[in-house]
């Protein structure tokens, strides 16, 4: 049983996103010791694989950065990564929490030398990337990693290769045999910031995804624009690398429909704006189009909205697509679409394709181990007052990352106040 350091009250923050790490920070800074728990080899969450901010545009890792700065300066918060919250036990002020770390592999010695990556030579693909590249089976999952830790796949454990890897580290890093393990950790209040997840766009059969190569999603849309993803910035077709000349943005791509989700997510308006300004400054004689019910750019971002429809290579058309086709040949990608405007049947050809999908909470395929209350699609309600768990950011609603951060300090406020019912 892990516990608080000196008997002070303690805190698990069960997701090592924007909004856990912002919980755990303000209640750090308040002087609980808090645990955090993350299943990915590295903090940040998706925040991570993002190529800019809206509206300002600015790189996520300069918040990112001082976040991290101020966890390492703070001796009151602990990490655990590659780790998930197995079995919860007991009331808020006294939760006994059974965690379950996955063997990384590579232990603590690690420098991030890239020693071990020289020796390796099977490649996997780069979930990192979404699998749009690959990396070799011992990897760093990200340049601004944090921890700055690699990690083994284990496709590559019990062979001749694994042992050449071992071998090749001048520290001792490389660990074959770590196993799985299980802890508990004694804590007072639980707030669960587990994000989101994309909405499977194969599931949207009429347009192709799983078929087409030139429609892709907009989450592999933020890292083909990133300078360190699979292309290094450039926005290509991903059939043959070619020049994107012309590009549609789909909306509400399985959102607000019955057959798939429901609900508006909120923010896939806006990313949709912010992408079609990542190809048309590399390409200034690139057009955009952007198919939609209803634009969501509500309060500040209204601005934001507003300059990009100002831009004459911008197009906006009220309709929701409908099916979409991939020429074999040239890879062009045709949409069809009603234009509710004019009634017109539209039909346009494209280099590339990008489906605005919705936000799924991660809460609805790994549910809290503990009796907690979820609306219908997935998210957690709030609870009965000094219940102890407290959902935070993109676990309760769709929410940006502004917002997130806002909902998370709520959050770890009420985490606070749940540590003292004992």
């Amino acid at each position: 049983m892990v516990e608080a350091q000196n008997g002070e009250r303690s805190i698990l923050v069960a997701g090592g996103g924007m909004s856990g790490l912002s919980a755990a920070l303000e209640a750090a800074e308040a002087g609980f010791q808090v645990f955090i728990v993350e299943k990915e080899p590295y903090l940040g969450g998706r925040v991570t694989r993002m190529n800019k901010y809206f509206p300002k545009l600015c790189p996520p890792n300069c918040g990112l950065e001082i976040n991290f700065r101020r966890i390492k300066n703070n001796p009151r918060i602990r990490f655990f990564t590659m780790t998930e919250v197995e079995k919860i036990e007991g009331e808020a002020g006294n939760f006994d929490v059974t965690l379950k770390a996955s063997p990384r592999y590579v232990n603590e010695k690690c420098t991030g030398c890239g020693a071990c990556a020289e020796a390796a030579t099977t490649e996997i693909a780069n979930p990192f990337n979404y699998g749009l590249d690959t990396v070799k089976a011992v990897y760093l999952p990200h340049e601004f990693a944090f921890p700055m830790r690699y990690v083994l796949a284990p496709e590559v454990l019990g062979t001749e290769e694994a042992d050449k890897i071992k071998a090749a580290c001048p520290y001792d890093a490389i660990d074959l045999d770590m196993q799985p393990s299980t802890f508990d950790l004694k804590v007072g209040a639980i707030v669960w910031a587990t994000g989101w997840e994309p909405y499977d766009a194969g599931k949207i059969a009429y347009y192709g995804f799983d078929k087409h190569k030139n429609v892709i999603s907009n989450v592999m849309m933020e890292r083909l624009a990133s300078y360190n993803g699979p292309t290094g910035g450039k926005i290509v077709r991903l059939s043959d690398n070619g020049e994107v000349k012309k590009i549609a943005f789909v909306q509400c791509a399985g959102s607000r429909d019955e057959n798939h989700l429901p609900y508006c997510s909120g923010v896939c308006c806006l990313a949709s704006l912010k992408q079609t300004t990542y190809l048309l400054e590399q390409n200034p004689d690139a057009q955009a189009t952007i198919f939609y019910i209803d634009i969501r750019a509500l309060g500040k971002y209204e601005d934001f909205f507003t300059k990009v429809q100002a831009d004459e290579r911008v197009t906006l058309i009220k309709g929701k697509a409908g099916e979409i086709s991939e020429d074999p040949e040239t890879g062009k990608v045709t949409v069809l679409v009603e234009d509710q405007a004019s009634g017109k049947i539209l039909k346009d050809q494209f280099e590339l394709v990008v489906l605005a999908t919705g936000m799924v909470p991660e809460s609805a395929s790994h549910p809290v181990p503990a009796d907690v209350a979820y609306d219908e699609h997935g998210f957690i309600l709030a609870g009965r007052p000094g219940g102890g768990i407290i959902g935070a950011g993109c676990a309760r609603k769709p929410v940006d990352v502004a917002t997130s951060v806002q909902d998370a300090t709520a959050a770890a406020l009420k985490a606070i106040q749940a540590t003292f019912r004992r």
